[in-house]
Order: C-alpha cells, then structure tokens, then sequence
C-alpha cells in the first residue's frame, strides 16, 4: 500500500462512530460526513505548490501566494457529491466536473453514463471523490475515463477504504494516491466494507 495514506486524526475518528453507526440520522449523518471531507481536504493539499507574488497590506508590501496549478474535483455520481461543498470551501478555486458510472449488465463491463469536465484538465490536479473505495471497481474505471480523457495528476479521495480496493486502484493506477479517512478490515460477499458505514449516498440523500 505504498500510495495509501491514512488521515489519522481525533475529529476524524469521533465523527466516523457517528457515521458508523446505524442510529445517526440523515442531518448528522451529513454534518459528520462534511467534517471529515473538510480534513481530507487539507490533507489532499498540504503538498499543493505555490506561486509567490507581491502584495501590500494596510501598513507595508509583503509576499503573498495562489496555487500554481489548477484544481479540479471529480465526484463519483452520486454518493461523491456529498464531499463536494466542503473541498470547495478549503479550496474555493477549484473547478468541479462530474462522472457516473454504471455496469453494463451484458457485458458486466463499467461505462459512464455522464461525463463533463472543464477542460485545463490536462494540466489540473485532479481530485476524485468517492465516499467508499470498496472493491475498487468503479474507482478504477473512473479513473481510466479521466486519463482517457486527458487527466495525468489524479488523486483520489475517500472516507472509508478496503484493503481489496487499495490493492486494485494500486495496481491498476499506480501513479494515483489515495487518501482516506479509515482503513477497513474487509468486504464481505456482496462487496460491502465491513465493518463500514452501509451505502454512503442512500444515507446522505434519504433514499434507504
């Protein structure tokens, strides 16, 4: 898991037993779910270069500094839109396409359904959002309809991860890191995380 990186942090951990547990109801479950994205979300940019230019305050000129490179986030319709309002407000520069991703049930192959991207997205940063990397199915497919496209500097973002996902996104996309919020033990036979926190867009939008 070389291109895994685990946000360890207290917020973080309070907020995934809130989100874990069968009982939150959907207004808190979607307030913790916007406050560990908002974590992510510094983390995903710590490394972000700068550029430096001069600017004056109300008493005397100093540097000051923007991101050199254009950023854009991805979410994975529709469980990924649920990340999207708190990356914009720690990177409110940040331009937002959108991709869904469904399974051809002949050939059980995955094909978007929607795609639109701004297009600097060949020199963008690119940061997919999904709530859960679960067998990684549709995160690597994801990702190859971004790089078909013309994406070269992916990151992807989630709040929970399996190992099973890790190890495909990891061998199928090695030059893409992965940042998530926890790392959990395994799938189970339909391909849920386990232990989990069930199916992140039907809790976040209502539709159990």
């Amino acid at each position: 898991m070389k291109n895994f990186h685990l946000v360890d942090h207290p917020l973080i951990k309070r907020d995934l037993t809130i989100l874990r547990n069968k009982n939150t109801d959907q207004n808190f479950f979607r307030m913790a779910l916007k406050r560990v994205s908002s974590i992510l979300a510094f983390e995903v940019s710590k490394n972000f270069k700068l550029n430096s230019f001069e600017i004056e305050t109300p008493l005397e000129k100093t540097t000051g500094y923007d991101l050199a490179q254009d950023v854009v986030l991805v979410p994975v319709l529709r469980a990924g839109l649920s990340m999207v309002n708190a990356f914009l407000e720690i990177i409110p520069e940040a331009k937002v396409g959108h991709i869904g991703i469904q399974r051809n049930e002949i050939t059980l192959e995955p094909i978007d359904y929607y795609y639109k991207t701004p297009k600097n997205i060949d020199i963008a940063k690119v940061i997919l959002l999904d709530p859960m990397l679960a067998t990684g199915g549709s995160g690597a497919a994801a990702l190859n309809f971004l790089k078909k496209r013309g994406a070269v500097e992916c990151i992807f973002a989630c709040l929970v991860a399996s190992p099973q996902g890790i190890e495909r996104i990891e061998a199928e996309h090695p030059d893409v890191r992965v940042y998530s919020a926890a790392l959990d033990r395994t799938l189970n036979e339909k391909g849920y995380i386990l232990p989990g926190l069930g199916d992140a867009g039907d809790r976040t939008f209502g539709t159990l």
